[in-house]
This record gives C-alpha cells, structure tokens and sequence, in this order.
C-alpha cells in the first residue's frame, strides 16, 4: 500500500506506512490492563486425536513482517522480541514498499521514507542473531529479472547467507488491472495483466535459479474468495489465479497469499479462521493440483500478510492471531508473516478507541513504535503474545493433531511434540464467561502429574506458567489463550500400537530382509506373514521400531538424508528425527525430519521391492495401515 492510513476496494484495509516522525521514540502512557470480572463458567468439552495427523510445524511457520521504514528494525530489542516469542521467520523488505524498493543502495522511487540502519547486511545480522530465516519479496513493480538475480548472488553466492524464500512481487494484483488503472501497487511494466506478471514470473524464475537453485521462489496470488478473485481482467481469458498458475505453475515452489478478513464485530472477526482458513487453503490446493502438473506436490503455501484488521491493538487481535497461524499451519501453510512488527499510528481522535477497557491505537504493529499517542517503544500489543502462545504449543518438527470443541466458542488446537507430549491450545473467545473444559484423548494417555499450563490473559502485559488443573479438567477465564503441556503416562510409555505395516498400493508389508538385524539393512516389501520382522511398534515418541529387546532397533532415514532416493533402514534407536514418523490423515507416513513420505519404489508389487523416501503424493504407494 502506498500512503499513510490509503484504502483499496472493494475492502477497504490501510496500512501505515510510518513517517520518520511517527516512528521515533516517544514517551506514552503504560499499556491499558483491564481487570477481569466475576464470570460464569460454561461446560465444554474438547476431543484430541493424537493418532491423526494433520500437518508438521515448519520451521517458517510462525513468522512477521517487517519494513525499511523501521529504524528499529535491527536492534537488540527486535532480536530479543523474535527469539523470546519463537518467530522463525521475518519478511523483508516491507509490503508495497518492496515493489519500489532497490536493494543494492538501499533506495526506493515511490517517494517515500526509508530509514537509516535498515539495509539487507544489517537485516540480515538480525536474522543471524534471533536464528530465524528471511522471506525476502524481490522488486517486480519497478525492477528486473536481473536485479534479482544479483541480489540472489550477493546473498548467497557472494555473502553465504543461505537465502531460501523469494518472492517476486508483492500485490501484484493491486496495479490498476482490476480497479479502472487505479491501484496501490507500484507496476512500471506497460501491461498490468495477469498474463504479463506471469510471464515476467518466468524470466525472474530463470534468472534468479541460474544463479542458485536451491532457492524457494513464490507467485503472488489473489485470496480465495476476496476481491479481485473471480474477476476477469481486461487483459487476460481467466481470473488472476487461474492465470498465473497456467503459465507458471509447474515453474514456482509456492503461492502466495494474504488475508485481511476484518469484521462487523468483535465475535464476527474472531469466526473468521475457523470459518475462511479450510476453504481458502482447499481452493489453493485445488489449483495447485490443477495447474502444477507433476510439480504439485512439491508447491508450498505461504501467507505473507496477516492481520485481524480490526480492534488491532487489544484482546480480540490476540485471540485471532493465535487461531489464526495455528489454522492454516494444519491446512498445509509453511509461512504466516504478521503485518507487522512495527507499524506506528497517526495519532489522531478517529484512531484511537477503546475495546473491552483497553485503548486501541489503530496500529497494525505487534509492538509499539513509539507515536506520540502510543506506550513507550517496543510494548507488546496483546497480538504479540497471542502468537507468542503459538510457540508454546509446539515446535518445529511437532505434529498437529486433529481437536474439536463442543463450543463455537472455545476453539481448541492440538500437537504431539517429537517426544511423546500432548499440547493443547484452550482459546475461549467469550468475553463474559469463563469456560469449564473436560478434555479427552485418543492415542495418548496422560500422565496424572498436574500439567504444566502457560496462560495469556485479557488485556495481559506478560505469558504466565503454572501447575494448574488437570489433564481432564481446565478453566479457562474469559476472553484468553490457554496451552496444557502433559506428558504420557509412565506406567504405559505413553500409547504403544503395534502390528504389521501394510502398504495400501501393493497389499504387502513392510519387511525387514530376512529377518536381519544389521543396520542400514533397506527395507523392502514382502507377502505378509506375521514374522517379528514385519510388526512394528509406533511408540508416543513418534518412532517405529522392530524387534524388542536388545535387539529392537528402528524404522530410520538412511544418513539423516533429505533427497529422493534416500533408503528407509533399519539402525539403532537414537531418538532423532530421521527416526520419528508422522502418521498423516491421508495414510502416508512421513519423515519428521525431511518431510519426505515412505513409498514403496516405483509403485512396485512384487516381493523385496525396494522401501524408500521420496516426496509426499498421497499416492497408493505411500500409503500404509498399522495393525
């Protein structure tokens, strides 16, 4: 977007874009927390299914922007607020801000303000420091495929960063095509069309791949469902997505898209990950399928911006912002970047409001820049710790897993942790009534230890922790984020299933060859026969092992390898996460490791067919039953 508090239509959204001033340090009153009242407790109950697998926590997964307007952008307060609330990824260099911005002198042409400090070495120092990974948007609207190119080889080539998201462009869609010439989005190209950006799409491809492939580049697309999806450009024969995806799609490693849902209302906004995420995440999915061809498996989700856009600053952005990265990380998103991590606001009478006895500045920051209205620099907006509570309930590497509430009112998430534990998120979105939860649970069985229990509170200025509760019983107070943290129960080991694996495409097991114990032995597929070498035991730490005793030893991606090809082994139970499986809701099972699924070779029938890991499809092949 390109000036202070701009709208687009058909909804309108502004965004900041702060000037020096507004961004400077300030002085400003502490932040409002409100007391919370005597409330009533309804009774909800929650279900958690720790056998069913929806998706993996990337390591990118919770992320934020960040924009060459912050002149705090590199200090040690960012690093410090990126590393204590669990970010793994930051977006750089801003949102319309990157389609006139040019890395090299650290300039941009659209006329507006970019901050001393804030260039892609010191970004990059700060990246380093918090270890989180950039997600870096390339100048479409007034750059090159070669500019690209360069920035790619100084960053990786020239410097060793290791960058792996790129994304050209960033609402290429907002250039006037759909809205009469008028739009947001800086495009200097003569043809604003669908079909332009695609095309240029390819030669930025090509030219930033010759420099490194290895690199993740993304294609800018409209939000299912939102404006201008649907709509028919007078350049083009389909709508925005339908196009780019024709002409690129078996060329790109991720879409894009962002998601401004708003609200009439408090309880309206808060509906709206529950009720847009699994539709919009479905269409995205289908196009790929549709479009991608053979590359379909391999094309990723990212949602660079995200904001509740309403109430930004109090409670109902917290509550959002929690169900929000935890809703489309289980629908297969590797990215959600907030917008953004400082915004500042205009100060001015319309702005300022205040929601359930909390002042809200109409700032899309997650912290305080430091208006002159706002608390001092760097106070924590309540969505800070809304998603702060997302790295509470899981890691990189930790499986969400399917829960469902009785109430539309108390949204639950669950994720069994690499090492056996069951977290639970408890959000209640009722801001009169505490709500009385009665959890249970398939596939784990708790320990009857009281759980440890981290708690963001209506209007909080911190997390808390404490023992509290049970593993059956919560009270979560009204309009506040819960995480349960439970360990399994020692008497059982936590839940232990074991049996035959049987591979769905080719009705065989999966077989350790004749019935050897030497490690790095490649697994293979044999008639099924009920010998100690075909049943495996999937254990709460997420191995699979074979044998028992002394001589048990585990289903392992050879060398910790992350290609196609890599064989699935036997070795010695380490614990690592070459040895811990994702048992997947579509019946593959996959590497926690590399994300790669165990397929039989070549989708192959007959007797010692190779066993091997290869990229996820869904296909009969990689699909498997245990018991």
């Amino acid at each position: 977007m390109r000036g202070p508090l701009s709208t687009r239509p058909p909804t309108p959204r502004p965004r900041l874009r702060a000037a020096a001033a507004v961004l400077a340090l300030a002085a400003g009153g502490a932040f409002a927390a409100g007391s919370t009242p005597a409330q009533a407790a309804s009774a909800v109950t929650v279900s958690v299914n720790a056998n069913q697998s929806l998706a993996t926590i990337p390591s990118t997964g919770v992320g934020v922007n960040t924009a060459v307007y912050d002149q705090n952008m590199n200090t040690s307060a960012t690093t410090s607020l990126l590393t204590n609330a669990g970010f793994g990824a930051m977006r750089y260099p801003g949102g319309s801000i990157a389609d006139v911005y040019h890395w090299q002198t650290g300039t941009e042409t659209g006329g507006g303000y970019v901050a001393p400090n804030t260039s892609f070495d010191q970004f990059m120092g700060t990246m380093q420091a918090a270890h989180t990974q950039p997600i870096i948007t390339v100048n479409y609207g007034s750059g090159t495929p070669q500019e690209a190119a360069s920035w790619v080889q100084y960053a990786n080539v020239t410097k060793g960063y290791g960058v792996k998201y790129w994304e050209v462009g960033n609402e290429v869609y907002g250039n006037g095509e759909y809205s009469n010439g008028s739009g947001w989005e800086e495009d200097t190209h003569s043809s604003h069309s669908a079909t332009t950006y695609a095309d240029n799409l390819l030669q930025y491809i090509s030219a930033m791949k010759a420099v490194d492939p290895t690199i993740k580049i993304g294609a800018v697309l409209t939000t299912p469902g939102s404006w201008p999806d649907g709509v028919v450009g007078p350049g083009d024969t389909a709508d925005w997505n339908q196009t780019v995806l024709s002409i690129a799609g078996s060329k790109i490693d991720f879409v894009i898209v962002h998601e401004y849902p708003g609200g009439s209302s408090e309880a309206n906004l808060l509906t709206k990950p529950e009720s847009l995420v699994p539709s919009e995440a479905s269409a995205l999915h289908s196009l790929i399928n549709q479009y991608a061809g053979s590359n379909a498996p391999n094309v990723g989700i990212a949602v660079t911006e995200a904001n509740g856009h309403y109430d930004m600053n109090t409670m109902p952005d917290a509550l959002f912002a929690a169900d929000e990265y935890s809703t489309w990380m289980e629908n297969g998103a590797f990215n959600l970047d907030w917008w953004d991590l400082r915004n500042g606001s205009d100060c001015s009478s319309s702005s300022i409001t205040t929601v359930d006895g909390a002042t809200d500045y109409n700032d899309y920051g997650m912290v305080s820049s430091g208006s002159s209205c706002e608390p001092a620099l760097n106070t924590a907006f309540p969505a800070y710790y809304g998603i702060s509570m997302v790295s509470k309930l899981g890691s990189s590497g930790d499986t969400l897993v399917k829960a469902s509430s009785s109430s539309s009112l108390l949204v639950a998430h669950a994720v069994r942790r690499s090492n056996g534990n069951v977290d639970v998120m408890l959000i209640n979105e009722d801001p009169n009534n505490a709500a009385t939860v009665s959890l249970s649970y398939s596939g784990f069985t708790p320990s009857s230890s009281t759980p440890t229990v981290y708690s963001y509170l209506k209007n909080g200025t911190s997390i808390t922790s404490s023992a509290s509760g049970s593993s059956s019983t919560q009270t979560v107070p009204a309009y506040s984020i819960e995480v349960v943290q439970m360990q399994p129960s020692s008497s059982s080991g936590g839940t232990t299933t074991s049996g035959e694996l049987h591979g769905v495409g080719s009705g065989k097991c999966l077989d350790v060859p004749n019935a050897t114990t030497t490690q790095g032995t490649q697994l293979e597929i044999w008639d099924c026969n009920g010998g100690a070498n075909q049943i495996w035991t999937k254990g709460s730490g997420s191995q699979l092992s074979v044998y028992s005793g002394s001589s048990q030893l585990c289903l392992d991606g050879y060398g910790a390898g992350t290609s196609n090809g890599t064989k699935a082994d036997i070795w010695g139970c380490s614990g690592a996460s070459n040895q811990q499986w994702n048992f997947n809701s579509n019946g593959t099972i996959s590497s926690v490791q590399s994300g790669l699924c165990l397929d039989v070779n070549g989708a192959g029938t007959a007797n010692g067919t190779a066993v091997q890991l290869w990229t996820c499809s869904g296909s009969a092949n990689q699909q498997w039953s245990l018991g």
